[in-house]
């Protein structure tokens, strides 16, 4: 669970995934150092735009490119050519029902009225690309904040809602990230149920792997697999999962300095 174990680029692949125009494009996500690159194929140019302000929205990113993005227009659809001898053209009032000969000549109406269009992808693109901007804007508003500028804090768009995920160390900075959520404009609601409270969160996701993202710990003195799990899971059974992760053949040998992995 974030924000133990899980790499930034797996974090900015769930906030794409959780774009309903984003999430079955399959877009390939890497990061180095806090640089976030995504490639794969886009309806048109204007997805770029969404998965960068989407991709902002997520802690620990300091640019995006998608530059590796490749859009594909939509071909406009043929229009087919009407036969020479096919009946009345588009600019003629009326048509005939029945036979060439003998046949009853109805006029056409003009108070016939066409089928409502269908909201444009492109209009749904930039409303969830704005939307996405207020994701943005809560992040930004929480990271210059004092007290929270150091928590692991993901923002997530949910139509007019924001969603805060990771960790804080205390309720007081629970409900003070929640309170600067609701004061960004343009927020109608904000969901902090994967917002939880852990002492000392921010120490424990501070050292990080440059090139995967992962959380590490150095192994302190008097430490055990079991101490280290209730730390990050909040149970030590959870062991297991780490001496597994590292390779860790017996769970009661490990040094001190040494540096293990916290898995998802």
């Amino acid at each position: 669970m974030w924000p133990f174990g899980k790499s930034t680029a797996d974090r900015v692949k769930d906030a794409l995934n959780e774009q309903p125009r984003l999430k079955d494009l399959g877009l390939q996500v890497q990061e180095k150092g806090g640089n976030v690159t995504v490639t794969g194929m886009v309806p048109n140019d204007r997805y770029g735009n969404l998965v960068k302000v989407v991709a902002e929205g997520i802690n620990g990113v300091k640019s995006v490119d998608t530059s590796g993005l490749i859009a594909q227009e939509a071909p406009q659809q043929a229009q087919a050519a009407a036969p020479q001898d096919a009946g009345p053209s588009a600019s003629d009032n009326s048509f005939t029902s029945g036979p060439a000969s003998g046949g009853t000549e109805i006029p056409a109406t003009s108070s016939a009225k066409p089928a409502p269009a269908a909201p444009s992808m492109e209009a749904e693109v930039k409303e969830m690309e704005e939307r996405s901007k207020i994701a943005k804007a809560v992040h930004q508003a929480i990271r210059n904040n004092g007290e929270l500028k150091d928590d692991p804090i993901d923002v997530l768009q949910s139509g007019k809602s924001v969603i805060l995920r990771g960790v804080v160390d205390s309720d007081h900075e629970q409900r003070l990230a929640e309170k600067l959520a609701r004061e960004v404009d343009g927020v109608s609601g904000v969901d902090i149920s994967g917002l939880r409270v852990a002492a000392g969160a921010k120490e424990l996701s501070k050292e990080k792997d440059t090139q995967t993202g992962d959380t590490v710990y150095t192994v302190q003195s008097g430490d055990t697999l079991g101490a280290i799990a209730q730390k990050y899971y909040g149970n030590a059974a959870e062991y297991k999962k780490i001496a597994h992760y590292n390779n860790i053949s017996n769970p009661d040998l490990i040094k001190v300095g040494q540096q293990i992995r916290i898995p998802g």
